[in-house]
This record gives structure tokens, C-alpha cells and sequence, in this order.
């Protein structure tokens, strides 16, 4: 049987041998474009598991070591093959729960739990992908199963269909085999079992090496959370936080936060799963962790003296506060706020101009997790907070922040920033949520959105054989053109986009970034009223935004 010291081993394992081939894995990507690279994204989630684990007891259990894992891959996700692998940890922690060790037998009903969780999760499951090929690791572990089988015999089987499945994935995505490379995402899956495996063989911890860089977590230093939080007068004392381990049958998550909030302020209550996350400043910290108890045992409790630190702590805050977000409970005056995600201090101000309350820095390269999304959702003092992702691959990340918020959450399926923008210009403050959501669905989806930017690496995509460096049109995340200048490729995207919309459009948005200049989005305008349409209204934005020259609307 496997004890949870074991697991908690293969976690940290598993995360370094993901961080020691993250760049063999995005290597694996098949569209040319800088982005939020496939193994950077798993490898940071999983480290996000990591840095809980590694602190845990070795005295912990199975349940209590995949429950900590999945909290904190939940939280840490960043893009879509992120959010997938934490979805397949998040159902193979609930088949666990409450096992002290765990069988071979409890190992494959834990996979098909994860790979069930995965798939529900994703709206439209396509195969050839990191979902197929856990899928049919736990299909040859189930069906290699005996009475006799031991959980590192049947690790093994489901790696070694896990490879299977990994092989065969570019005769289920045409995409795939033209460019000559297996799913990233399945390669990823693969490291990580791989990474758990050498501990469960009775191994040594997979050793992180110097090159592979894992990167530190976007978090806030936790002296944000004591003295200084909030500028101005301490009204309470004590900074109090702590984790309610729910009692099934008495825990009460809406009566906890009444209570708190009637002794003190700043409460922050949030349920999520098996626990309860709190945090008030109050005068009483003793009477906020007697209460709890009624509600299930207690841990890592915090108490800190916020006056006594406060002194001390402003620098600090104030230096973490650039890197973060202050919570801000809910206000129940204001009843929309709205967060959005993008690069680039033009395009930052262009969202703020509409109404955005909190920006999350990141995008095409630097995917955000789950939990900077909700930092900045917890900033936001409305009662319903729309989130603009602005990138195909950082919504999933979002949608996670919906059921761990304190306040209601309404994701935008935003893929680009034109997307976001023409969102925010439909929003009606005397209308309600969900008809803005759909108003402001409707909106984003009539954007045609035109990019020029350059190849990352030699790939051959949609028919071009694309060389490193080479300007590329993408319209609609679809590759049109290949190019050497990128004025001509601004000029050719957009001449495309407005022939598409059959003398409907009247409206051009080019925004510009931090490797063009003024003067050459000043030829991309005179060239589209020269040989599109003279009369046509284009609009010039600095934005600012790294990877992109050009971003163009067509409206």
C-alpha cells in the first residue's frame, strides 16, 4: 500500500521532472507564434503543488496529500493544458478522500475519477490530446488490474499506455502529424507520471535541475495579508486567518462569515470543497476560532498584531502592492466590477478608460493562473465581477476563479483584446448580468481580429512553410500569410478582413506595439484608406503590447 509520504514524494518528483523538459515539450507546439508555452504552463502548475506538499508532514495521508496537491494545482493553473492537468488531480483527490494509504486498485480508480473530471469540464473534448491520452492510461490500467497488481506495476501500465496514447495522437489531429510532433499536452502528462513513478519504484526525488528555471508564483508576500493591508486607520486589532476543515453534517459557510463579519471587518470567507478559507481583523481573534470550531476542526491558524507591525510593514506593502492586488470587500452599492487580463500599458489604459476596475498583467507569453485572476477578483468591490480573459487559452484559468470567488463571477470568452474592448463598449449598467453577459457575448463575437507578429521556430502550419523570424497575418487565430514586412502584412490583413465583412464595415482599430512605431502604423492607415477604402474610419492606439506589431479590429 502507498502511504502519503510516498505520494507527497512523487509530487514534488513529478513536478521537477516536468520543470527539467518544459522546453522539450514546448518545442512541441504547433502553431509558430510566441505564446504561453505548453510545458511552461503544466510545469509552473504542478509547482504550485509543489511548494504545498513539500511542506506537509510525512505522517500525512494519501487523501490529505492529493487534496493539498489538487487545491493548489487548482489554484496555481495557467492555460488550458494547466487548467487540465489540475482538473485530472482535482478528480483523482476526491477518489481518495478519506484513505490513509492507498492500493493499485485505488491508484486506476483514482485516474478514471481525474480523467472523468477532465473531460466534463472541457466543453467540446477533442481527442488526439492530453484528455486522450489519460483517458486510455487508466483504460490499460483498468483492464490490466488483478488482485495481485502493485501500485508501481500498475503506475507502470498506465505510463506505458500513456505513451500508447501519446504516439497515436497525430493520427487523430491532422494538425499534428503534418507538422510531424505528438500533443504537447499528452507529452507533459507523460513527464509528470514519469516524474511520480521513479518515487513510487522506491527511488530518490527526481532532482530539479539549475536549467530548467522554475519560475516563482505571481503571489503577494504574506505580509500583505497583516499590518498594512489597508491604508489608513487600524480599526481591529488582529489580523486573524485560518482553515476550517468542514464537519459534514455542521458546516456552514454563509453562517461563518455572518458571524465574523459582526465581530470584526475585512472577512473573508471562502468555500471551497472539503474547507473553508477565513480571514478578519478583529479584536477577538479568540471568540472568531471558537466559533469556527462549531463548524469543523481548525489549521494553520494565523493571528498577527497589526498594529504592533504596521510601522514596520508599510515599505513593504507598499513595494508588494505593485505586484498585486489589495482585497476589497464587496461593496453592496456597487453592482458590477470587471477585471481583464492583457500586456502593454496602452492597451492597460484603453481597458481602464471603459470601466475596468483591475488589470491582470499577462497574455499571449505569459499566461496567468486561476489564483492571480482571483487576486484581482478580490479586488474588485461589486457584487458581480466580469472577467476578460482576452486570450484563448487564459479562459479556462478564468472560469476556475468562478466557484472559489466570494462574490459572483461572469467569465467574458474573450480570445483577443478587440474582443475585450468591443465587450466592455456594449456594457449597460441599468440592465441585468445576464443580459449583459449575452449583450456583451454578442459583441465580442462580430470582432474580426487581425495580428501580425513573428515565427517562433521553423513550423509548417494551414499550408505555409514558415521559417523562424518570418512576419506572419494571422486572422482569427488562423495564419493567412507569410511576409517580410509588417506594414505590408497589417495592409494585407486587413484588406482581407474588410472584403469579408461585403461593405459592412465601417470601423478600423489598429493598435500598435512596443516594436513598431507611430510612423509605420501611420502607413499601415494611409495604405488602407489608399487601397480599401478612402473613406473608411481608422483609429491609431499606442498599446504598447509586446509580441504583437499590429493588432487590428474590423467592426
Amino acid at each position: 500500500m502507498m502511504k502519503g509520504s510516498v505520494l507527497r514524494d512523487a509530487f514534488i518528483s513529478a513536478a521537477n521532472n516536468i520543470s527539467n523538459h518544459k522546453q522539450k515539450v514546448n518545442a512541441l507546439n504547433v502553431f509558430p507564434v510566441p505564446d504561453g508555452d505548453t510545458g511552461t504552463n503544466m510545469s509552473m502548475t504542478i509547482s504550485a503543488a509543489k511548494r504545498e506538499v513539500q511542506l506537509m508532514d510525512s505522517k500525512a495521508t494519501v487523501a490529505e496529500v492529493s487534496k493539498t496537491a489538487a487545491g493548489a494545482l487548482l489554484r496555481g493553473a495557467r492555460g488550458n493544458s494547466g487548467v487540465i492537468l489540475s482538473l485530472l488531480f482535482r478528480g483523482f483527490s476526491k477518489s481518495l478522500v478519506g484513505k490513509a494509504e492507498a492500493s493499485a486498485a485505488d491508484l486506476v480508480d483514482a485516474m478514471d475519477a481525474g480523467v472523468k473530471a477532465a473531460y466534463k469540464a472541457v466543453m467540446k473534448p477533442t481527442e488526439g490530446t492530453i484528455l486522450t491520452v489519460a483517458r486510455v492510461a487508466h483504460e490499460e490500467g483498468a483492464k490490466a488490474l488483478t488482485a495481485e497488481s502493485t501500485e508501481t506495476g500498475i503506475w507502470q501500465t498506465m505510463i506505458d499506455g500513456a505513451k500508447k496514447a501519446l504516439a497515436e495522437t497525430p493520427e487523430l489531429l491532422p494538425v499534428l502529424k503534418k507538422a510531424g510532433v505528438v500533443d504537447a499536452g499528452g507529452a507533459g502528462l507523460v513527464y509528470v507520471m514519469e516524474g511520480m513513478q521513479q518515487v513510487f519504484q522506491g527511488g530518490a526525488i527526481v532532482e530539479l535541475q539549475e536549467e530548467s528555471g522554475e519560475q516563482a508564483p505571481t503571489e503577494i508576500p504574506d505580509e500583505r495579508n497583516a499590518a498594512g493591508l489597508y491604508e489608513g486607520e487600524i480599526t481591529f486589532t488582529y489580523c486573524t486567518e485560518f482553515i476550517v476543515l468542514k464537519d459534514a453534517e455542521r458546516a456552514d459557510a454563509q453562517a461563518l462569515r455572518s458571524y465574523l463579519e459582526s465581530i470584526g471587518d475585512s472577512a473573508v470567507v471562502v468555500d471551497d470543497d472539503d474547507i473553508i478559507k477565513c480571514h478578519v481583523h478583529t479584536d477577538n481573534p479568540g471568540d472568531a476560532l471558537q466559533n469556527a470550531l462549531r463548524h469543523g476542526a481548525l489549521t494553520k491558524i494565523k493571528i498577527e498584531n497589526m498594529r504592533e507591525q504596521h510601522a514596520d510593514n508599510q515599505k513593504a506593502v507598499r513595494e508588494a502592492m505593485t505586484a498585486g492586488f489589495q482585497y476589497a470587500p464587496v461593496d453592496p452599492s456597487n453592482a458590477y466590477g470587471f477585471v481583464a487580463v492583457c500586456a502593454g500599458d496602452g492597451v492597460e489604459q484603453l481597458f481602464k478608460d471603459l470601466g475596468v476596475t483591475n488589470v491582470v498583467k499577462g497574455g499571449q507569453t505569459m499566461n496567468p493562473s486561476t489564483d492571480d485572476i482571483l487576486s484581482a477578483v478580490h479586488a474588485t468591490p461589486a457584487k458581480t465581477v466580469f472577467v476578460l480573459p482576452n486570450n484563448k487559452n487564459i479562459i479556462m484559468a478564468a472560469e476556475q476563479a468562478i466557484n472559489l470567488a466570494d462574490r459572483e463571477v461572469r467569465v467574458l470568452p474573450t480570445k483577443t483584446i478587440p474582443e475585450g474592448l468591443s465587450a466592455m463598449l456594449v456594457f449597460d449598467e441599468s440592465i441585468d448580468a445576464e443580459e449583459n453577459q449575452m449583450n456583451m457575448t454578442k459583441a465580442a463575437e462580430k470582432v474580426s481580429t487581425g495580428q501580425v507578429t513573428f515565427a517562433a521556430r521553423d513550423s509548417e502550419y494551414d499550408g505555409h512553410k514558415i521559417k523562424e523570424g518570418d512576419i506572419l497575418a494571422i486572422e482569427n487565430g488562423k495564419v493567412t500569410s507569410v511576409e517580410s514586412d509588417i506594414v505590408k502584412a497589417a495592409v494585407k490583413i486587413t484588406k482581407n478582413m474588410v472584403k469579408k465583412r461585403k461593405g459592412e464595415a465601417g470601423f478600423i482599430t489598429i493598435i500598435y506595439g512596443e516594436d513598431a512605431t507611430e510612423e509605420q502604423a501611420t502607413m499601415v492607415e494611409l495604405e488602407i484608406k489608399e487601397k480599401i477604402d478612402p473613406d473608411i474610419e481608422v483609429a491609431l492606439v499606442n498599446g504598447g503590447t509586446p509580441i504583437y506589431y499590429f493588432t487590428i479590429s474590423v467592426e
